[in-house]
């Protein structure tokens, strides 16, 4: 409950001091701390990848219209398909992905950037 509270606050913070756009898609990694392989995922709003036996869903990417290379805030669903269980659902914000991170004993997933093009 904490957790969804900083984040909600910082998707406040950051909307009501600068204007943000959504963007078609974005580009998240993949860690497999077992194997220690990182793998990038393109993807656009609304699509859902297999990682690993993850199913990622991007919903949708925003970032600051004056600076879109300077953060980007993404709203995924992260179901473990061997449990049949949603383990992340929520913001992740790429310049603070501990505020708000997948914990999964395996995997880790975060956000790089969104994808203006």
């Amino acid at each position: 409950m904490i957790r969804a509270a900083l984040v909600l606050l910082a998707l406040t913070g950051a909307a009501g001091a600068q204007q943000v756009a959504e963007a078609p898609g974005a580009v998240l990694r993949g860690l497999d701390k077992i194997a220690g392989v990182t793998t990038d995922l393109d993807m656009r709003a609304g699509e859902t990848r297999a990682y690993g036996r993850l199913q990622v869903t991007l919903w949708e990417c925003r970032y600051p219209v004056e600076d879109p290379s300077s953060n980007a805030f993404a709203r995924l669903t992260v179901v473990d398909t061997t449990q049949n269980a949603e383990v992340f659902s929520g913001w992740m914000i790429a310049d603070s992905p501990a505020l708000s991170a997948l914990d999964h004993h395996r995997y880790d997933v975060w956000v790089i950037r969104c994808k203006t093009d």
